[in-house]
């Protein structure tokens, strides 16, 4: 009698997020953890993942090695017999390589068990040591993306704009700025796809970012977003997608940040109010609370009847 096939196993899914709640991309055959790189895992966590991480670790270890302790009676010196709780303290004792005294190694078993998790508690705290290093002193970006993008008039013409800021209190350098739109398109076979196209910018790098920066697409011919209106950009879910590099130099390092801007979140008619400004003493000020702050575009009726 033949065995029925076995059944096809369901693919693994993976979500991934531009940034939290924003886009989100669902990746079937991809595992978030790789038993054979858990160096990325570790550093892509977040940080209340990664501190429930180390603790789960640090009671499994210790709790593994208590029950290797109670299997054998008068391993530990001192300890009620069959207690898993005097075992999981001294273990934890041992992991740390504190030793109070009061509780020992009580026999062969006892030190050969107890030298084996000193071993294993060195190397892990080593471990966790480095993994918290890097994750403290990996460079971040602190720069800032409008709520919402604008299409205004700029010289005459429908332009795309994303206002960004520099949130640390340091300048940022070499700054540049990219941004593109993902496109539902349809080949001349009848194929439907998602296509990148590049929006070039009007100013895609400036050497100094101290204040804010406003990203600007000119909508013309030549623009893969001519000609087509918001009902057809939201029924498409066309998103467009701002990413910024810079030189920080006070960490002496580049830093990255993107951000994503769906088919909800273009303002038609509208630009951003002014967020910088002369003080008395002529200084400037750039107000970081005013970056999603709009008003109305007053050339926008205008344009539009023409």
């Amino acid at each position: 009698m033949s065995k029925p096939p076995p059944k096809p196993r369901r693919p693994r899914e993976t979500t991934m997020r531009i940034r939290p709640g924003a886009y989100e991309l669902r990746k079937r055959g991809a595992a978030r953890f790789d038993p054979t790189d858990p160096y990325h895992f570790a550093v892509s966590l977040s940080w209340p993942g990664f501190l429930g991480a180390f603790v789960g670790l640090e009671l499994s270890l210790n709790l593994f090695f208590a029950v290797l302790f109670v299997l054998q009676p008068g391993s530990i010196a001192n300890a009620r017999p069959g207690s898993l709780v005097d075992a999981f303290f001294f273990s934890l004792e041992t992991l740390a390589t504190v030793g109070y005294g009061e509780m020992y190694p009580g026999s062969l078993y006892g030190h050969i068990v107890s030298a084996t998790e000193i071993v294993v508690g060195v190397v892990f705290v080593a471990i966790m040591t480095g993994l918290t290093f890097v994750r403290f002193s990996r460079p971040r970006g602190k720069i800032l993306f409008a709520e919402k993008a604008v299409v205004a008039v700029h010289n005459a013409h429908p332009t795309l704009m994303v206002r960004i800021a520099n949130g640390r209190a340091t300048t940022l350098t070499d700054a540049t700025a990219r941004m593109s739109v993902l496109l539902k398109e349809t080949t001349l076979e009848g194929y439907m796809f998602r296509g990148v196209h590049d929006l070039p910018l009007l100013r895609p790098r400036i050497p100094l970012f101290p204040l804010t920066w406003t990203l600007m697409h000119r909508i013309d011919e030549a623009s893969p977003l001519f000609g087509r209106d918001p009902v057809q950009l939201s029924r498409d879910d066309t998103r467009v997608f701002v990413s910024v590099e810079a030189r920080d130099p006070v960490l002496a390092a580049q830093i990255y940040a993107i951000r994503d801007y769906g088919p909800d979140d273009y303002l038609r008619g509208m630009r951003y109010a002014d967020a910088v400004s002369i003080d008395a003493q002529g200084r400037t000020i750039a107000d970081l609370d005013r970056i999603s702050l709009v008003e109305q575009d007053p050339a926008a009726a205008p344009s539009a009847a023409r």
